[in-house]
């Protein structure tokens, strides 16, 4: 094994690590914990881009490699391992982006607003890029416990009525969804005799017909934890208000835990469900097309319903989560290429608008946008003589001037307006829908589902729009009181660091749509996955790589 391969569990140990020292670090000394929690999350993006270009290298013939990090060098299955691939290195780098946006952005009061903050923090990336790592489903069911674990007290971090009230819905729907998850793994063990992935790949073909039944509702429950997670609708009830009502920086982060559920759905879709699955090849395709389609329906009504910015966020991480689900149900190439794509813009669009919300609400008056909404519905009593003589041209100050700014670059990006990085993430979703690898009608046109979806995707960013734009006028354009906010450095960096890395991915769009389409060639072609973590054949496994 070499040096390279150990560089797979540093982004485990390392959180794990500064979590357990953070934790017996005394409460009040917030500084020294700030400090540590810094600098942990700076190594992690910088270990998570070194990690990316690791996984974005090919063997001598130019073929995609998958490397693997073996827990006490026991060999898979019956060892625990890692893996990391193109896909969940790419998770990774997002997860430490959105975790140093939002952990600068606490430093401004956030992090002292309650105990332990750094602590779960750390935590909760601990879970996450475990998930994104693991090689088999056990350990999967432990990271998701340990991120959901840290997610409860970062959730419920700052306390107040309407965050404990939300925060107790949020933990009881996990707590559920986490017992399905056992569930569905228990059905899966019985059935197979295995947890590693790798393994149920090459067992599923192989499994007699009386037990496909079992070990379909096995998926299928297990399948069901993961679209809570997801916000599928309708088991998306939870999340507009939890998300809303998290401290801005929490729900920043909590941008990412939904795309856990897209990532292990779309592992698992083409890994063990793919087109060398025999009779189970496409399970749960089509209820992920349809509920995906439903999702980014139920949320583009929700964003143009939203009176508040932060529940019109947590919509549009419904709308985001439904389109890629759409695309896990298709399992086209070139869409699940433009999906990964589009997650990469989408969460980091997200992520800057929760951390938005805070700084937009400075600028209002408490109560304003319900007050705006009856003067909309039913008038107001100012004069005619009395508005001809309010003051004309009044100087937008600097911080509201930026915010507008920022304000106006996220609306853009959220409804996918040329040329932003939003518009290219849409744009690459419906070429490869209307120019499908295997789907769509004998023409190689879209089919009627495609021309749906289609429709979906372009009325969702016209409902972003709007939304947007009224709230934009409400609050920059015609407030009904001019509030200049008192904006802090920390602050307003992370917004625009993360709107600047959208700009980013505007201009290298070549660069990275290479990168997801060798990504999603992986993930079609599971071979070089199985080969890279079982033993060759005849070994320890007892199984035979297809």
């Amino acid at each position: 094994m070499g040096f390279s391969q150990h560089l797979l569990i540093l982004p485990i140990l390392l959180p794990m690590a500064a979590g357990a020292i953070l934790l017996l670090i005394e409460e009040r000394r917030h500084g020294v914990k700030a400090g540590i929690n810094i600098v942990a999350t700076a190594l992690l993006l910088v270990l998570a881009c070194g990690l990316l270009r690791l996984a974005d290298t090919g063997d001598a013939a130019g073929d995609a490699m998958t490397h693997t990090y073996r827990l006490g060098d026991w060999a898979p299955p019956f060892g625990i391992v890692l893996v990391l691939d193109r896909l969940s290195a790419l998770m990774l780098v997002l997860a430490s982006v959105l975790a140093a946006a939002a952990l600068v952005f606490s430093l401004a009061r956030w992090h002292k607003a309650g105990p332990h903050f750094h602590t779960l923090f750390q935590f909760l990336l601990m879970g996450v890029n475990g998930a994104f790592l693991t090689g088999d489903l056990f350990n999967l069911f432990v990271f998701f416990e340990v991120l959901l674990a840290a997610s409860y007290g970062l959730m419920l971090h700052g306390s107040g009525t309407f965050r404990v009230r939300a925060g107790l819905h949020y933990i009881a729907i996990n707590l559920a969804a986490s017992l399905l998850f056992l569930i569905g793994v228990s059905l899966i063990y019985g059935v197979t005799g295995t947890l590693n992935m790798a393994d149920l790949a090459t067992r599923i073909p192989d499994v007699a017909a009386e037990n496909q039944a079992l070990l379909a509702a096995g998926a299928a429950i297990l399948g069901i934890a993961f679209l809570v997670k997801a916000g599928m609708w309708p088991l998306c009830f939870w999340l507009p208000s939890a998300y809303m009502a998290a401290s801005a920086p929490a729900a920043a982060l909590f941008a990412i835990l939904s795309k856990v559920g897209f990532y292990v759905l779309l592992r698992l879709t083409l890994l063990l469900f793919g087109e060398g699955a025999g009779p189970l090849a496409g399970l749960g395709s089509q209820v992920l097309l349809i509920g995906g389609m439903a999702t980014i329906a139920f949320g583009a009504f929700g964003v143009l319903a939203s009176q508040s910015l932060g529940r019109l966020a947590g919509y549009s991480i419904l709308v985001s989560s439904g389109t890629l689900l759409a695309a896990v149900g298709l399992g086209d190439h070139a869409v699940v290429s433009g999906a990964m794509f589009y997650v990469v813009t989408s969460t980091l669009t997200v992520s800057a608008l929760f951390l938005m919300i805070e700084l937009v609400e400075r600028a209002q008056e408490p109560g304003a946008n319900l007050l705006t909404v009856t003067m909309e519905a039913y008038g107001d009593d100012i004069e005619p003589e009395a508005e001809d003589e309010e003051e004309v041209g009044v100087a937008l100050p600097g911080a509201l001037a930026i915010l507008g700014i920022c304000f106006g670059c996220i609306g853009l990006l959220l409804a996918g307006l040329p040329p932003l990085s939003g518009f290219i993430g849409k744009f690459a979703l419906i070429n490869a829908i209307f120019n499908p690898d295997g789907l769509g009608s004998a023409t190689g046109g879209p089919d009627s589902i495609g021309w749906i979806l289609t429709a979906l995707l372009i009325l969702s960013g016209l409902a972003a729009l709007l939304a947007m734009m009224r709230t934009g006028i409400r609050t920059f354009w015609a407030p009904l009181e001019v509030i200049v906010p008192r904006v802090l450095v920390v602050e307003i960096v992370p917004i625009i660091l993360l709107i600047g890395l959208c700009f980013l991915l505007t201009i290298q769009a070549g660069t990275v749509m290479r990168y997801t389409d060798d990504a999603a060639q992986a993930l079609h072609e599971p071979r070089s996955y199985i080969e890279g973590v079982l033993p060759g054949p005849g070994q320890t496994s007892g199984v035979s790589t297809p």
